[in-house]
């Protein structure tokens, strides 16, 4: 890897976010970490996502190869020490005039560390084109890593859309009941009171009721098993009851009536009957609950 000469002006430890104590084991995790958001293949359309990934895959070789951290180390120590006598020269230049001896002395001084920083910074450099003809083992495994986590991500967003084979998007269905225009309380359906109900069946990523028509909301599931569940066994509020019809994704020779975890002919384990008896139970004291909160959310709104 050529040094670039931009890279002998950058604080590696800051691109990386790390103290310059940090262990090596630091180092890879901050590497990883800020690599992999700006990978070239996560980030096809930004040309500044390839140069920032190209200055850390630089830091990484540097600060984890024991002899070129040191030469750089030296480097930046001396890059500090100027600026520092830079500023205190600048502090003083505002208080005195300096004499001409004085102005003498400290011109030779700073010749004798310039000769220094400039010895550091060739160091530096031979230092880093070592590494770019014996190869960055540390480099290479890290890069491999990210492969392999952008791999996996790429499998992960597969598998999410052979459940779905059709691509039909996540599956959503459509809840009615009884609620007149101007009730207020919507028939005892409240956002809320609705996310409760549904949420016990697994991922609900939006839930809608209409504006325009009273009685009718949209609830979409993270899966389809979590809808499935939902249509089979949910009912709603004892007094009134919910309607519950697919709108999208609905898995295909699925027919029957929505409740089929008690439908006439399905082959139930006395297990499996006993566990949807003790789920029914769980959902009637959950609406019970429902029904005592909002009467007392009621009695607390009445003017005494």
């Amino acid at each position: 890897m050529a040094v670039a000469k931009e890279l002998l002006q950058m604080d590696l430890y800051a691109l990386l976010g790390i103290e310059e104590k940090a262990a090596d084991k630091e180092v890879k995790k901050a590497y990883r970490q800020k690599a992999l958001s700006c990978h070239p293949d996560k980030n096809p359309d930004n040309p500044r996502a390839a140069e920032l990934f190209h200055q850390l895959s630089q830091a990484l070789e540097v600060l984890t190869d024991t002899a070129a951290r040191a030469a750089y180390d030296k480097v930046r120590k001396a890059k500090k020490q100027a600026a520092e006598r830079t500023q205190k020269l600048d502090e003083r230049r505002k208080k005195v005039k300096l004499d001409l001896e004085a102005r003498e002395r400290q011109a030779q001084a700073h010749g004798s560390d310039d000769e220094e920083e400039s010895r550091s910074t060739r160091t530096l450099e031979q230092e880093i084109e070592r590494l770019r003809e014996e190869g960055s083992r540390q480099l290479e495994e890290q890069q491999r890593l990210i492969q392999e986590q952008i791999r996996q991500e790429r499998e992960q967003r597969l598998r999410g859309k052979a459940e779905n084979p059709e691509d039909r998007g996540t599956p959503k269905l459509k809840l009615k009941w009884k609620c007149k225009k101007e009730d207020e309380s919507k028939g005892g359906y409240s956002r809320d009171v609705l996310l409760q109900l549904f949420q016990k069946y697994g991922e609900v990523l939006n839930l809608v009721l209409s504006s325009k028509k009273a009685g009718t909301a949209v609830v979409e599931f993270a899966t389809i098993k979590a809808a499935e569940l939902a249509v089979q066994n949910e009912v709603g509020l004892v007094d009134n009851p919910l309607k519950i019809s697919w709108l999208e994704g609905r898995p295909q020779g699925m027919g029957g009536p929505r409740h089929a975890g008690l439908s006439q002919g399905s082959v139930l384990s006395e297990r499996d009957y006993e566990s949807l008896v003790m789920m029914r139970m769980r959902q009637a004291a959950e609406r019970q609950q429902l029904i005592a909160q909002m009467q007392r959310e009621d009695e607390v709104g009445q003017p005494t």
